[in-house]
């Protein structure tokens, strides 16, 4: 005759799991913001930046993950400088700027 299952304890070992996992991307976000220097923008700076980033186009966006791509791989100098540069302007703006930056660059 096979085991009946405990769901009680499978529910309670996946709520844990759940916890520890979302404590863990909170603070590798944390550890992001001050990696990239973001810890000196005011909370409410840094809020306005991240709203805006979520309404940006596609293409705006793939600059900017090819920038983070560059920053993760030790390229901080020149990721870090374009993205700076390009953040304290308005988002509109950036969605021209990156495309036409990034393809320069990547010539």
């Amino acid at each position: 005759m096979r085991k009946p299952r405990d769901y009680d304890a499978e529910l309670k070992a996946l709520t844990e799991k759940a916890r520890q996992l979302k404590s863990r991307k909170q603070s590798q976000l944390g550890e992001l913001v001050q990696a990239t220097g973001a810890d000196e923008l005011t909370i409410e700076e840094l809020a306005g930046a991240l709203l805006a980033a979520t309404t940006v186009e596609r293409p705006t966006r793939e600059a900017w993950r090819k920038r983070g791509a560059a920053f993760f791989q030790g390229r901080r100098e020149d990721a870090g400088s374009r993205t700076g540069g390009e953040q304290g302007g308005a988002a509109k703006d950036d969605g021209r700027a990156p495309s036409s930056s990034g393809e320069a660059g990547a010539a």
